[in-house]
């Protein structure tokens, strides 16, 4: 079993992959938490357009990704687990737990570092919420993601089978927490104890500076809970208004070459007006929204 994952690591990947986001297309289809603002089919060609463009670069740049590390740290015995020789059930937790605090430890990086921030406002500045924003990242924060968990992987010396796994874990967690799905309170109440759920993640959208600076998570949610940057308000969530205050124009946030550019864009000095949804479902990546 082990060895049949480690040999299609690749092939299983992007199944799942592909099968968590039809499921919740079809779950936002049939039952949207939220009306969006934007044609599905402007946000679906620009926000997985920009996804399709950033794994064909990482595998290009990185074949075997965070694998190549943990297969490395193996045959040096390099890395915490390699060296405590501890029993391959209790590494393998241990380093899921370990890379998703890595993960949740970048994001606060990615919200702290001004020159970081610049990358990860193309995430934020998507004036809609649905699956499609868990793959909407720049490609220089990929790269810069990339490159730090397998720096992670290697010094923790994270068994290669658990790598995989966090993979898949950190993918279908990027879809399933940016869906546009509406779960039962109870449910999700009792979910956002241990994981992180679309309503503890949409407050992570807000435009008010307060609410996006907390519940970094993306998988596990208590790493917000264990450094007091949870802000509980699943029942608000729905009412919060999405994105970036100065950053609301189309040709910046709804289209790919805007987004590419994004980055190396100065803020305005005063907020925009709200994104123009018909604006955004032009096709035309050059119209702007007037200023106030």
């Amino acid at each position: 079993m082990k060895d049949t994952i480690l040999n299609h690591e690749s092939e299983i990947r992007l199944g799942l992959a592909v099968f968590v986001m039809l499921l919740i297309a079809v779950w936002e289809l049939m039952a949207p938490a939220q009306p969006l603002r934007m044609r599905r089919q402007v946000r679906w060609i620009n926000n997985l357009g920009l996804a399709l463009m950033n794994m064909l670069m990482l595998r290009w740049i990185f074949p075997l990704a965070a694998v190549s590390s943990a297969l490395w740290a193996q045959s040096h015995e390099f890395g915490l687990f390699n060296q405590l020789k501890i029993n391959d059930l209790t590494a393998l937790v241990a380093a899921i737990v370990l890379l998703d605090l890595a993960i949740w430890s970048q994001h606060v990086m990615m919200h702290t570092w001004p020159w970081l921030w610049r990358l990860h406002r193309v995430h934020h500045a998507d004036p809609d919420f649905d699956f499609t924003t868990g793959s909407r990242f720049h490609p220089l924060e990929m790269l810069f993601s990339m490159i730090l968990k397998m720096t992670t992987v290697a010094l923790i010396g994270a068994p290669v089978l658990a790598v995989v796994i966090f993979e898949i874990i950190l993918n279908a967690s990027a879809v399933f927490n940016h869906g546009n799905i509406h779960l039962h309170p109870s449910i999700e109440t009792l979910l956002r104890r241990l994981i992180v759920t679309p309503a503890m993640h949409r407050v992570h959208h807000s435009q008010n500076p307060r609410e996006t600076n907390s519940n970094y998570g993306f998988f596990l949610s208590i790493w917000d809970h264990l450094f007091s940057t949870h802000h509980a308000s699943p029942k608000q969530s729905m009412q919060i208004q999405i994105g970036i205050r100065e950053h609301q124009e189309a040709s910046q946030v709804c289209h790919i070459l805007g987004m590419l550019a994004l980055p190396f864009v100065s803020a305005p000095s005063k907020p925009l007006h709200s994104v123009d949804a018909e604006v955004c479902n032009d096709h035309s990546p050059h119209k702007k929204l007037p200023h106030e």
